[in-house]
């Protein structure tokens, strides 16, 4: 094809998205994205995997171009997970890309020093998940001098249909009741099962003299902002839980922009962070010891367990195409409300939250020099810098997560 560059995979994406933004669907375009499919799949190496997920989100942004929404062809075609298996995936992944569970232990390190010497505490979680943070929290609690404090979670997490919402939280709050129990920690848990576009205030139960923690874990960057609606569910929500006077807010995000800017700018940055998360699942896999694999965290510890690693192609599969692929086809096929991958970097972050009145904490530095530590013992090519406060995780020189904290 005329002007289409041959032989450089990234090149070919680059190109087909501009195309595809400047003309929309034509001949040319829709024999670009076939020429694509040849060249892309979901078991070849980082940069074909990743592919395979641009050019599904292309796909799907060329056959709706011509329509105001997203049509059902834009959606990803992949198999419906159900609860257990999203958890599983999304907690697999952390066990392989280790910023992600590093940041979270950050933030839990942030929240621990906050609550030192509190006999209750309340955590509000958005985005819980599995719980698999607050698993080591909760036995990071354990181990407090004088004994743990009482713990009440209420639970938000939207990031799953309405339909879902309530089991995935009481899977959850399962889950986490069953590690109070073996901590010997007094937890009760409360589901928030409602969307935080229509959260107020009034869902979340405070209790004047429990010690109130805020958690944002990589969930907030799904939140609306004013470019969506003009209720700016994002900062109205920054706005609420400052209102609600916090020891201590812990956000983790990923870093890169994919809120704002034109079409082409978001894609060639989707194309430059994933393709370091996919090559980091490669390197990681690939150096990691063929007859041990390390289980769940809890708190401190990475203790090991001798099963076989997960560098089979499903496990990595799976991985990629329910937890990764997912956010590419959203970034790439979707816009308006559709496209619920909104990320930010971390100085604009920074900008809504002093705006809405907060100041920064420090994160423990002694957590952060032994996360560190932790991560080069894996794999030389993690980086972790703490810069201001601020804890900057992520794959040779690139950062992928940021952790910080604030009251």
């Amino acid at each position: 094809m005329m002007g289409f560059p041959r032989g450089d995979l990234k090149k070919l994406l680059i190109a087909c998205a501009r195309a595809i933004d400047e003309e929309g669907s034509s001949i040319a375009t829709e024999a670009m994205v076939q020429e694509l499919r040849k060249l892309v799949s979901v078991s070849g190496e980082p940069l074909q995997r990743l592919g395979a997920y641009m050019v599904e989100g292309l796909a799907a942004r060329l056959a709706s171009s011509t329509t105001d929404r997203v049509s059902e062809r834009k959606k990803p075609k992949m198999k419906k997970t159900s609860i257990e298996e999203r958890i599983s995936h999304m907690e697999t992944l952390h066990e392989v890309c280790r910023y992600f569970r590093s940041g979270y232990m950050s933030a839990n390190g942030a929240i621990k020093e906050a609550v030192r010497g509190e006999a209750k505490i309340h955590i509000i979680d958005f985005h819980i998940t599995g719980g698999s943070q607050l698993v080591g929290l909760i036995e990071d609690l354990s181990r407090r001098e004088g004994g743990p404090p009482t713990v009440r979670i209420t639970g938000i997490d939207d990031s799953v249909p309405t339909y879902a919402r309530g089991s995935l939280l009481e899977e959850a709050g399962r889950r986490l009741q069953m590690v109070g129990f073996e901590f010997a920690v007094p937890l009760e848990f409360h589901a928030a099962a409602i969307s935080v576009e229509e959260l107020e205030g009034g869902h979340l139960a405070i209790i004047p003299g429990e010690a109130l923690v805020v958690n944002f874990n990589l969930g907030l960057h799904r939140i609306p902002d004013d470019t969506v609606s003009t209720a700016n569910h994002r900062d109205r929500i920054l706005r609420l839980v400052k209102s609600l006077s916090p020891k201590v807010v812990t956000l983790v995000e990923q870093e890169l922009d994919t809120n704002t800017g034109p079409f082409n700018q978001r894609f060639m940055e989707t194309l430059d962070y994933y393709a370091t998360v996919f090559e980091s699942i490669d390197l990681t896999l690939i150096s990691r010891d063929a007859n041990r694999r390390p289980c769940y965290y809890y708190g401190d510890c990475f203790e090991y367990i001798n099963q076989a690693p997960p560098n089979d192609d499903s496990t990595r599969i799976g991985i990629e195409q329910h937890c990764l692929g997912r956010e590419v086809v959203s970034i790439v096929a979707c816009e308006g409300a559709e496209r619920v991958e909104r990320h930010e970097p971390f100085n604009k972050w920074k900008v809504r939250l002093t705006m809405a009145g907060f100041t920064p904490s420090q994160l423990d530095s002694g957590r952060n020099d032994y996360i560190r530590e932790r991560l080069q013992s894996h794999n030389c090519n993690y980086l972790c810098d703490e810069r201001d406060g601020v804890l900057y995780l992520g794959w040779k020189d690139r950062p992928l997560v940021v952790t910080s904290a604030w009251h």
